[in-house]
């Protein structure tokens, strides 16, 4: 077992780590732990009653949070004409197309948080599929970040949109703002999440659905959430 360090252990006595809590209390609980020297990201961990592998079963979106995450994304777009033009004013980062294809290809260039492409640049695109997919990078319809209205995809991605979808052990982990947020501000982002992911539900779905929620900050320990609770 690694050696855990006096802030966290202080955190730990705060609660029963086998008991689950009601939404509102977690978010108490999660304030009240020990403060890091930076602003933590606060993350979501949710287990769902689903087999990733079947295709009928990938649950996958993206929602905007209504206080934002705390964090500003990097937005690389591809897109030729008008539509760069339209990117460039709408506020992204880097705009381009083959040429910025060939610098993540030959420069291992990763400097951005999210990737939007116009539907007609997925050819170029789709070649730097094995670089971009195992970091979540790749651009996907469902999370709207294919589109031809690249100036609402980016002040979406701007405000505070956030992409969920199933790992390999049916667990979806999505940051849901700061610390520095406070319980209310927190909930409210959480209670949006949670209310998106039961919605996307597959049809083939078995069972109980959320079968494990858990909370936690950077530097601190899970904090469990009633699943049942949780309309």
């Amino acid at each position: 077992m690694p050696k855990r360090g006096k802030s966290y252990k202080e955190a730990v006595a705060l609660f029963d780590k086998q008991t689950y809590y009601e939404t509102a209390e977690a978010f108490d609980i999660l304030e009240k732990m020990p403060k890091a020297k930076f602003d933590e990201t606060v993350e979501v961990h949710i287990r769902l009653g689903v087999d990733s592998r079947h295709a009928d079963q990938q649950v996958r979106g993206a929602i905007v949070l209504p206080h934002g995450t705390g964090k500003t994304k990097k937005v690389l777009v591809f897109a030729k004409g008008d539509k760069a033009k339209e990117a460039e004013e709408a506020g992204a980062d880097y705009v381009g197309a083959e040429e910025m294809a060939k610098k993540i290809q030959t420069e291992n260039w990763f400097d951005f948080d999210v990737v939007v492409a116009t539907p007609d640049m997925m050819g170029v695109v789709g070649r730097l599929g094995k670089l971009l997919g195992p970091k979540g990078l790749m651009p996907n319809p469902k999370s709207g970040t294919v589109t031809m209205n690249v100036a609402q995809a980016l002040s979406e991605i701007k405000a505070g949109k956030v992409e969920y979808r199933l790992d390999k052990t049916n667990i979806i982990h999505t940051p849901i703002g700061k610390a520095s947020f406070g319980p209310e501000k927190l909930k409210d982002n959480f209670n949006t999440l949670l209310e998106a992911i039961v919605k996307a539900k597959p049809a083939a779905a078995k069972g109980q659905y959320l079968r494990s929620v858990t909370i936690s900050a950077t530097m601190s320990p899970g904090i469990k959430i009633n699943p049942l609770k949780i309309s």
